[in-house]
């Protein structure tokens, strides 16, 4: 898979917008009538029954399946590093995808421990990975130009992103996958991700930028003003989620704004990570609303941007572990959650074939 390998990607964006159907209230209405008869008190399963009404209404299928679960790992470098917005070098991000693809990272430990695949993407790394079995090479270029001082992209580099993603989500389709999760690597990516949040959702920079891999107090002071200049330098607007994405955002980010509109537009499902993960889908969310039916936030990051951006889109998260690692893992542990939803709504008896009297209530 190579960037701009599909055509013309910018056609592609828009017609898969266009085609993001809208759940039907009759499919809800016939989940939530087999959930309430089956052999337990009314709503006493909380949120799973919620879950499982909405996999039942995206599918359009009374047997859920859920089980052939994926998480794309999308990785980039960024530019804003040169900024000392890290208290990591930009190394890492190239060390870290040998280390998902060699089985070694958290996201390896607690997929295999789901039942969940991973698939790494080089979208943006910047140096050469190398060839390795199991790496998607899909980059875009070597890493986004510094967003405190220009745009992070070109406007065909950032639907070249875009494009990627959508050929990812086809690429799940065709394999058949039921459950997408979506994760990333980019040292340097929170800063993009908190100017994304502040365009996106008005708040101050300094409300919605966090730590990221650590820093401490002076270095926190740094990264907020790093990313009022990049706000100041590029004036991102606010109506346009693709113009902010161009400016401010980062390739992995534009690759999983991309994957998430493809699934919606499939009907595929997709669990969203962290901050990184929810800026793609706030950007995706933005572009059409209808995308939203189709999310489910794994959870709750301790970066102070992620809440901001999880209220943006209208979701509540399923976990609140106070992480903050990024890769996928809080989708991974998510996913689980929501494929034993799942089984709840296929496996349990009702009353009636049970042979169990009793009250709903």
């Amino acid at each position: 898979m190579t960037a701009g390998e599909y055509g013309d990607y910018r056609r592609i964006v828009r017609d898969s917008l266009a085609s993001v159907p809208s759940l039907a209230p009759e499919w809800r209405a016939r989940a939530m009538s087999r959930l309430n008869g089956l052999t337990k008190p009314l709503g006493s399963l909380g949120r799973l029954e919620e879950i499982a009404a909405r996999l039942v209404a995206i599918g359009e299928e009374e047997r859920l399946q859920c089980s052939n679960k994926v998480i794309f790992t999308l990785a980039a470098d960024h530019g804003v590093t040169e900024e000392g917005v890290s208290a990591y070098p930009k190394a890492v991000t190239r060390q870290m995808v040998l280390n998902f693809l060699d089985g070694g990272a958290a996201i390896n430990v607690l997929s295999r421990h789901c039942g969940i695949e991973v698939v790494v993407v080089d979208i943006g790394v910047d140096g050469e990975v190398g060839d390795v079995a199991g790496l998607v090479r899909a980059k875009v270029r070597c890493g986004t130009r510094n967003i405190a001082r220009e745009p992070a992209m070109s406007d065909a580099e950032l639907h070249s992103a875009l494009g990627i993603g959508l050929d990812l989500a086809a690429l799940a389709e065709k394999q058949g996958r039921t459950l997408i999760g979506t994760g990333e690597m980019g040292i340097g990516n929170t800063t993009s991700a908190s100017a994304i949040t502040a365009v996106l959702t008005g708040r101050p920079a300094a409300e919605v930028t966090g730590r990221g891999t650590g820093l401490d107090e002076v270095g926190l002071k740094r990264k907020v003003e790093v990313v009022k200049r990049a706000l100041a330098a590029n004036r991102p607007d606010p109506s346009d989620p693709l113009d902010v994405l161009r400016k401010v955002g980062g390739l992995e980010i534009a690759g999983l704004t991309g994957l998430i509109m493809g699934a919606a537009s499939r009907r595929i499902p997709v669990v969203i990570d962290g901050f990184i993960s929810t800026a793609a889908a706030a950007v995706a969310c933005g572009l059409q609303p209808k995308i939203r039916q189709f999310l489910f936030a794994g959870h709750q990051s301790s970066e102070p941007g992620h809440a901001a951006l999880l209220d943006f889109i209208g979701e509540a998260p399923l976990l609140d572990l106070e992480m903050r690692l990024g890769e996928g893992t809080g989708a991974a542990l998510a996913m689980a959650i929501i494929e034993g939803a799942a089984k709840l709504f296929n496996e349990m008896a009702t009353f009636s074939s049970a042979g169990v009297s009793g009250t709903l209530a």
